[in-house]
C-alpha cells in the first residue's frame, strides 16, 4: 500500500476514535450538569411521584451507561433523539425531533461561517503575500501590529467593541429569518461576520507570511532572483506554489475554529444559529438537543482537522515520492 494511502487511513481511524471519545465526554458532561429537567419543568411544588413518572417517561431513570448506549446507537442510525421541550404540558406527541430543531439553525451557522470565510481567506492571503513582499517595512509592521492586536482579544470583547463603534451603521441584533433576501441577511450578519474575520485573519495572514519568508531563503529562489526575476514574480511563481501546504493546513484549521467558535458570537448578537440553540438547550436542560449540537460541533471540528492533516500528507514530497 502506498505510504500516502496508509497514512490517510490511519488518520481517519484516529479521527473516528477521537469522535467516539468526544461523544463520551459530551454525554458525561451534560449528564453532570446541576439541576434536574423534570423538577425544573414541573416546578418545586410537584410531588416526587409526579417527577419520577415524568423522568421515567423521558428515560432519565435509566443508568447513565445504558442511556449512553441507547443514544450512541441511535446516532449511528442518524437519529439524534427527540427534544424534551413541549412534553411537560402537551405530551410526547407535541415534541419535535432534534434534527428538526437543529437543521434551520445549522443552516444559519453555515451561512455565517461561509460568508466569513469568503472574506477572511482572500484577505489573509493578500495581507500575508504583500507583507512578505515588503518585509520589515512600515506596511509589514503595521499589518503585524494590527493582527496581533485583534488576535489578543477574545471574540466577545471584539464583538462589544464593534457594537459600540458601528451601532449606527449595522444592526446589533442579527435576528435573521428564512423569508429574508440574500442582501438583507448579509446586512444583518455584518457585525458577527466582521468579528470572526478579525479573529481568524491574523492566524492565516501570519502563517502565509512566515511560509513565504522561509522559502525566500531557499537556493532556487536566490537563483531566480539572480536571473533578474522581479520580487513579485519570484513569490507568486516560485515561492507561493511551494508554500501552499502549510497555508492550506492553517486555513483548514481556522475554518474548523470558525465553525466551532461561532457560539460566543451568536450569543452576543442573538444570532439564531446552532451555537445559540446549544446555549438555550443547556439553560433549559433539554439534554437531547444539547448533546446533538455538541456532537455536530465536535464532528465538524474533527472532520476539518482531518482535512488539514490530509492536505499536509498529500502535499508532502517524502510521502508522494518514497525511495
Amino acid at each position: 500500500m502506498h505510504p500516502v494511502v496508509s497514512t490517510v487511513l490511519q488518520r481517519l481511524g484516529l479521527g473516528l476514535l477521537t469522535l467516539f471519545m468526544v461523544s463520551v465526554i459530551i454525554f458525561s458532561s451534560i449528564a453532570l450538569l446541576p439541576g434536574d429537567f423534570g423538577q425544573q419543568v414541573l416546578g418545586q411544588t410537584a410531588l416526587p411521584e409526579t417527577v419520577e413518572a415524568f423522568r421515567r417517561e423521558l428515560g432519565l431513570d435509566k443508568p447513565a451507561w445504558l442511556r449512553y448506549i441507547d443514544w450512541i446507537a441511535a446516532v449511528l442510525q442518524g437519529d439524534l433523539g427527540t427534544s424534551f421541550s413541549g412534553r411537560a404540558s402537551s405530551g410526547a406527541d407535541e415534541s419535535r425531533s432534534v434534527w428538526e430543531l437543529i437543521a434551520p439553525r445549522l443552516s444559519n451557522t453555515l451561512f455565517l461561517a461561509s460568508f466569513t470565510a469568503l472574506i477572511a481567506v482572500p484577505l489573509s492571503l493578500f495581507l500575508g503575500i504583500t507583507a512578505a513582499l515588503k518585509r520589515n517595512s512600515i506596511y509589514d509592521r503595521s499589518v503585524n501590529a494590527m493582527t496581533l492586536t485583534t488576535i489578543s482579544f477574545p471574540e466577545f470583547f471584539l464583538a462589544y467593541v464593534l457594537i459600540v463603534a458601528l451601532a449606527g451603521t449595522f444592526p446589533t441584533l442579527s435576528n435573521v429569518t428564512n423569508d429574508m433576501g440574500l442582501w438583507e441577511r448579509i446586512y444583518k450578519i455584518a457585525l458577527p461576520s466582521l468579528t470572526m474575520t478579525l479573529v481568524i485573519v491574523a492566524h492565516m495572514m501570519r502563517m502565509t507570511r512566515a511560509a513565504l519568508i522561509n522559502l525566500l531563503a531557499s537556493p532556487y529562489i536566490e537563483m531566480a532572483q539572480l536571473k533578474g526575476a522581479s520580487r513579485g514574480r519570484v513569490i507568486i511563481k516560485h515561492a507561493l506554489p511551494n508554500a501552499w501546504a502549510p497555508i492550506a493546513t492553517v486555513i483548514a484549521f481556522n475554518l474548523a475554529y470558525l465553525v466551532v467558535g461561532v457560539v460566543v458570537v451568536e450569543v452576543v448578537f442573538v444570532y439564531p444559529g446552532i451555537g445559540q440553540l446549544m446555549v438555550d438547550s443547556v439553560s433549559s436542560r433539554d439534554i437531547p438537543v444539547a448533546q446533538g449540537c455538541a456532537l455536530i460541533f465536535a464532528a465538524t471540528y474533527i472532520l476539518l482537522n482531518l482535512l488539514a492533516d490530509v492536505i499536509g500528507i498529500v502535499t508532502n514530497p517524502r510521502l508522494l515520492h518514497p525511495r
